[in-house]
């Protein structure tokens, strides 16, 4: 395994500067803003990545404005209360993805996130007081009490909220397995564990670069 020095150059050698390589990296949100989102736009974006999943972006983002109003503006306490029959009414409602599973999908994880916030006070206050030194195990609590949250799902979600964490999409597996760290989609404990480790410890000599940002810095040693 490189260390981030490598890293480093070789992303500031494909950009030509610093200034370049900055533009190109995301920018993730601090946790007092991550505690500053209602829980509605929470349950708006899970729902969201929910239904991006499998199917074209924007085709379900042309569609989200009607499930923002067949979700009552995704306010957890309203959805949690919807019932069998209604979702099975929101089957006929053509201006949404009729997807019978993802529709059940979004009162359970309502309830996910009334449970978090009758402990922690918000959801923001779970997704901004996790540490990123161990975001995976922040995947695995949503995959385990959330609903359609496995594969890359849970992680996607959390960058598209602003919470720093790496996603091992198809280029960052390659990158990854360039360096010998893992030879496969990392899918079991022990071997996101072990990314989890490199992350750390990148982020560390990096001195604290958020985790998306080399996230993002090993995709581009392998996609030209």
């Amino acid at each position: 395994m490189r260390d981030y020095k490598w890293l480093h150059e070789y992303c500031l050698n494909r950009f030509g500067s610093a200034a370049e390589l900055e533009a190109h990296l995301p920018v993730p949100k601090t946790p007092a803003q991550l505690r500053k989102i209602s829980d509605d736009r929470y349950l708006s974006t899970l729902a969201l990545r929910v239904f991006r999943a499998g199917l074209k972006h924007s085709l379900v983002d042309a569609k989200w404005p009607a499930f923002e109003e067949v979700f009552f503006k995704f306010d957890p306490e309203k959805v949690v209360l919807m019932s069998a029959e209604h979702l099975e009414r929101l089957m006929q409602d053509a201006r949404i993805i009729r997807h019978l599973g993802k529709l059940k999908s979004v009162p359970r994880n309502a309830q996910l996130i009334l449970d978090v916030a009758h402990e922690k006070g918000s959801f923001g206050a779970l997704i901004a007081d996790w540490p990123v030194t161990d975001i995976v195990g922040l995947w695995t609590y949503l995959k385990k009490h959330g609903h359609q949250l496995g594969g890359l799902s849970a992680p996607r979600f959390l960058r598209m909220m602003g919470k720093d964490t790496f996603v091992p999409s198809y280029d960052v597996v390659a990158a990854l397995n360039a360096q010998d760290i893992i030879d496969k989609v990392p899918s079991s404990l022990r071997d996101l564990a072990t990314v989890q480790n490199a992350f750390n410890q990148w982020h560390e000599e990096s001195g604290g670069r958020p985790m998306s940002q080399i996230s993002m810095m090993l995709a581009y040693t392998v996609n030209h």
